[in-house]
C-alpha cells in the first residue's frame, strides 16, 4: 500500500506512476478504487506575452490582448473568510484531507471514475499509519461531493445545442436586487473586506458568484495604458483592486481570488480568443493570449469572462468604454467555444471537444449574434468563394429580426431578402480579390435608445470572376422584395413574393391586399438622368378596387429599375414612410413606354383608367376613352374641341380627336348644379 520514497525517486521526470489501491475502512468496510498518479513538480511557469481579445470584433466593440509579459501566476494558498485553510490550487480542488499524525511519505492520490482521465477530482494525502480520514467518518466521506473534472464522464454533458445562452437556469429578474446592491458596494481597502461586504446579500453559491461578477464588471476598467506598457502592469488581486484597472490576467486572478475567499471553487483558465484584432480565418500559434474563469456551481463547472463582461475598447486601442455584457456570465459552453479556446481542451466542457483547427475554421459568432436570438448562418465557414461571380449567405433566427450588410463598406452589390425566420443574401462583388462581408442585425421592435444595427457575423469573400451583368441601381434599398416587415405595414398577400421582376415587354403588374386606412405612394428609379423624380412617379399607375391595389409599371427603356413603395395612414396628415422595394429588370432594348397620364388631386384613389393608358397620345387621331369614376355628374375631354363622355354601366366612354392640340385634359363636373369643371387627368400629344 502506497509507494516508498526510494521507489518514487527512481521515476524519470515527466512520467506518472499509476496503479490502483483499495482503502478499507473500519466501520462500513467501504472499498474505494484509487487511480494512483505521482506527478513531478510543475515547472515554474514561463513568462509569456498575452494578446487578449476584449469583447468581440466589430467597430469599437472589442479589446486586444495582454502581451503583458507577466509570469503565469502561481496557485495561492490562503484562508477563506471563515478562517479555513484553502487548497494550494483552490480553483480546481477541494481541500486536502490528511491522514493521522504519522504522516510518513506523502503521496498525492487522485480519485477518478474508472473510465476517466485526469484532471483530478480530489486529492488525498495518505501516509503510513492510520487510514482513518481525519475530521470525517466514513459515512461523511462518502457524502463529500467532489467536483466533476472537465472531460470526465458526465450524465449532463453539454450538448451542441444553442437553445440556451446559459449553462444553468438563471432567472436574472430574481437577481436584480442583488445586482443593484453589488454595484453600490464601495470597498477598496482589501479584497477580503470587499468580499465580506458583497456576501452580506448573497446566500447561495450562485448569488455569491453573481455578486462578485457584477462588482468586477462594473468597477474594474480595462487598462489600455498598461496594455501598451507592460512594465506598469500587475495582475495581483490587491493591486488590481487598488488600481481599479487591469488586463485579462488581472480580471481573471481577481475573480479567482474573490471566489476562493467566498468558498467557491474557481479556476483561472488561459487560451486563445477571437477578440479585438482578430482577423477572419487567422490561425493561432504560440502562447495563449487571453484569460478567463470557470466556477463550480450545482455539481458542475461553468464558464465566464469578466474582461469581456466589463466593456470594450475602440479600434485604435486607446479608449476603454464600460459597457456591461451579460452574455459572458455562465455562458453555455457550446456558445463560449465560439471565441474562447482553452489551452486544456477539457475546459471546453464539451463532448466532443474541438480541435484548434476546427476552432480556427469555425465562424465567429459574437455575443450580439446570440443575444439577438440568431440561430445559425450558412455557410458556417468564415471564408467563402464566389461561383460565377456570386456568393450566397443566409441567417436563421427567431421572427422579427431586421438585417443589413456591408460588402467592402457598401450594400450596393447584393440582393438581400427578409424571411419570416431569417434572411437570404446574394452578393456579386464587382472586383476580383478578397472582400470583407459584414452582416448586421437588430430587433424590429427595439427601443429607440437601442435602435442600432449590430455586427453579428463576418466573412471573407474570395472572388475569382465578376458578373458584370449583375449591377444594381444605386437607389435599390436593402432588403428587397415583400416580407413580414411590409406585411406588418399593411401590404398583404403580394402577387409577387420574389424580390426581382423580369419583364420582356417592359410592362408588369403587382397586386396587394391593403390593411385598413392605408394610402400608397410609388415611384420608379434608375441610374443616370433618364428618369426625373416627377416622371418616376408617372411610370407607375395605381388602381384600387376595394381593399386591393394594383400597381401597373411601364418601363421607359431597357435596364434595371427600382420600384419603391411608400405608405401612410389616410387619416394621418404627415409624410409617407418608405416600406419596401422591388428590382425590375428588362433586357429588351426595343422597349420604350411613355409615362401614364398625369393625375390631379381630384382624381380619387378608387378611380380607374381603362384607356388610354399611355400619357402620350398620337397626333391627329380619334382616341377612345374609357374611365371608371363614381359620384360624377358630367365628364368632358378637352382637346381642340370639347368632347363629352357618356356613362354606361359605371364607365364613362367616348372618343376625342387630337388634331390641332398639344395637350388633352379630362375634366369632371362634380355637381349638376355647379357651373365649373375640375381637371383630373392630363395627356400630352405627340409632336408631328
Amino acid at each position: 500500500r502506497g509507494c516508498s520514497a526510494q521507489r518514487r525517486q527512481h521515476r524519470r521526470p515527466g512520467h506518472a506512476l499509476m496503479g490502483t489501491m483499495d482503502l478499507k475502512t473500519d466501520a462500513n468496510a467501504v472499498t474505494i478504487n484509487l487511480l494512483l498518479i505521482v506527478r513531478p513538480e510543475e515547472a515554474a511557469s514561463k513568462e509569456k506575452g498575452q494578446r487578449e481579445g476584449q469583447t468581440e470584433g466589430g467597430r469599437g466593440a472589442g479589446l486586444k490582448g495582454d502581451s503583458n509579459g507577466n509570469s503565469r501566476s502561481q496557485p495561492r494558498q490562503g484562508t477563506d473568510l471563515n478562517g479555513r485553510r484553502g487548497p494550494t490550487e483552490p480553483s480546481e480542488h477541494t481541500p486536502h484531507i490528511t491522514s493521522g499524525p504519522d504522516k510518513g511519505t506523502q503521496v498525492t492520490v487522485e480519485i477518478h471514475h474508472e473510465d476517466t482521465s485526469p484532471p483530478l477530482i480530489k486529492r488525498l494525502s495518505l501516509g503510513k499509519g492510520s487510514q482513518r480520514l481525519r475530521g470525517h467518518d466514513n459515512k461523511g466521506f462518502r457524502k463529500i461531493e467532489a467536483p466533476r473534472p472537465p472531460g470526465a464522464k458526465d450524465l449532463h454533458a453539454y450538448p451542441w445545442d444553442k437553445s440556451s445562452l446559459k449553462s444553468m437556469p438563471v432567472d436574472l429578474q430574481q437577481l436584480e436586487k442583488l445586482d443593484a446592491y453589488a454595484l453600490k458596494v464601495n470597498v477598496k481597502n482589501s479584497v477580503e473586506d470587499l468580499v465580506k461586504a458583497l456576501l452580506k446579500q448573497a446566500r447561495t453559491d450562485l448569488e455569491k458568484v453573481r455578486a462578485i461578477w457584477m462588482w468586477i464588471c462594473h468597477h474594474i476598467e480595462y487598462d489600455v495604458v498598461g496594455y501598451h506598457n507592460k512594465s506598469q502592469l500587475s495582475s495581483k488581486p490587491r493591486d488590481v483592486l487598488q488600481m481599479g484597472k487591469s488586463i485579462c490576467e488581472g480580471y481573471a486572478e481577481l475573480f479567482e481570488h474573490m471566489c476562493s475567499l467566498a468558498g467557491i471553487q474557481c479556476k483561472k483558465l488561459s487560451g486563445h480568443a477571437k477578440g479585438h484584432g482578430y482577423k477572419t480565418g487567422q490561425t493561432f500559434t504560440g502562447d495563449s493570449d487571453h484569460a478567463w474563469n470557470a466556477v463550480y456551481l450545482e455539481g458542475r463547472w461553468h464558464l465566464l469572462d469578466s474582461t469581456w463582461g466589463s466593456g470594450s475598447v475602440d479600434d485604435s486601442f486607446t479608449t476603454f468604454t464600460q459597457r456591461y455584457n451579460e452574455f459572458y456570465f455562465l455562458t453555455h459552453p457550446a456558445l463560449f467555444i465560439n471565441n474562447h479556446f482553452p489551452d486544456n481542451s477539457n475546459w471546453q466542457l464539451l463532448k466532443p471537444t474541438l480541435t484548434l483547427k476546427e476552432f480556427e475554421n469555425n465562424m465567429l459568432h459574437n455575443s450580439n449574434f446570440y443575444m439577438l436570438g440568431l440561430l445559425a448562418v450558412h455557410p458556417d465557414t468564415p471564408i467563402i468563394q464566389t461561383v460565377n461571380g456570386k456568393a450566397s449567405v443566409s441567417v436563421d433566427c427567431r421572427p422579427g429580426t431586421l438585417f443589413m450588410f456591408k460588402l467592402k463598406g457598401t450594400d450596393e452589390h447584393g440582393l438581400m431578402t427578409l424571411k419570416k425566420n431569417g434572411m437570404e443574401l446574394d452578393i456579386y462583388p464587382q472586383k476580383t480579390g478578397s472582400h470583407k462581408l459584414e452582416i448586421f442585425a437588430k430587433p424590429s421592435k427595439a427601443e429607440a435608445s437601442d435602435d442600432v444595427y449590430k455586427c453579428v457575423a463576418e466573412y471573407v469573400v474570395e472572388c475569382e470572376s465578376v458578373d458584370k451583368a449583375m449591377r444594381f441601381p444605386k437607389d435599390l434599398h436593402q432588403p428587397v422584395g415583400p416580407s413580414w416587415f411590409s406585411q406588418r405595414h399593411g401590404f398583404l398577400r403580394p402577387s409577387h413574393r420574389e424580390p426581382v421582376l423580369h419583364t420582356n415587354d417592359g410592362r408588369c403588374s403587382l397586386t396587394f391586399t391593403l390593411g385598413k386606412d392605408i394610402s400608397v405612394l410609388t415611384s420608379l428609379h434608375t441610374d443616370g438622368s433618364s428618369l426625373a423624380e416627377d416622371m418616376g412617379r408617372r411610370h407607375v399607375l395605381q388602381t384600387h378596387r376595394g381593399n386591393q391595389v394594383e400597381l401597373k409599371v411601364h418601363l421607359p427603356h431597357a435596364g434595371s429599375f427600382v420600384l419603391k413603395i411608400y405608405s401612410k395612414k389616410k387619416s394621418d396628415p404627415g409624410n409617407y414612410d418608405y416600406i419596401f422595394n422591388y428590382l425590375i429588370r428588362c433586357l429588351n432594348t426595343e422597349v420604350k413606354w411613355p409615362a401614364f397620364p398625369r393625375s390631379y388631386s381630384k382624381w380619387l384613389q378608387d378611380y380607374e383608367i381603362l384607356e388610354p393608358l399611355s400619357g402620350l397620345l398620337p397626333a391627329n387621331r380619334n382616341v377612345q376613352f374609357k374611365l371608371k369614376m363614381h359620384g360624377i355628374a358630367k365628364v368632358l375631354v378637352q382637346a381642340e374641341n370639347t368632347c363629352p363622355l357618356t356613362q354606361n354601366k359605371g364607365y364613362w366612354e367616348g372618343t376625342c380627336n387630337t388634331s390641332g392640340c398639344r395637350e388633352v385634359f379630362v375634366m369632371v363636373h362634380e355637381n349638376a348644379n355647379h357651373s365649373f369643371y375640375s381637371h383630373v387627368l392630363k395627356y400630352e400629344v405627340e409632336t408631328q
